[in-house]
């Protein structure tokens, strides 16, 4: 996404710019990952959401929630 949060083009949705704090919110909420989780997806797979939600779900064993519930990662 751009810095301009009213752009909502197509590429501009498909894609995670890590360096944006409300990106990072914005998509660890909805695939229940961390930030770090997502910052360590883009480096694996680019910044295309959906590349990153396969590597994500192909990565991890539990979510977020398991995580917390646990007490930690």
């Amino acid at each position: 996404m751009s810095d301009d949060r009213a752009q909502r083009g197509g590429q501009d949705r498909d894609r995670i710019d890590v360096r944006e704090d409300h990106e990072l919110r914005h998509w660890s909420k909805k695939f229940d990952v961390t930030p770090e989780q997502i910052k360590e997806a883009v480096d694996a797979v680019g910044t295309r959401a959906s590349e990153v939600e396969l590597y994500l779900k192909g990565s991890r064993a539990s979510s977020n929630a398991d995580q917390e519930a646990r007490g930690g990662p």
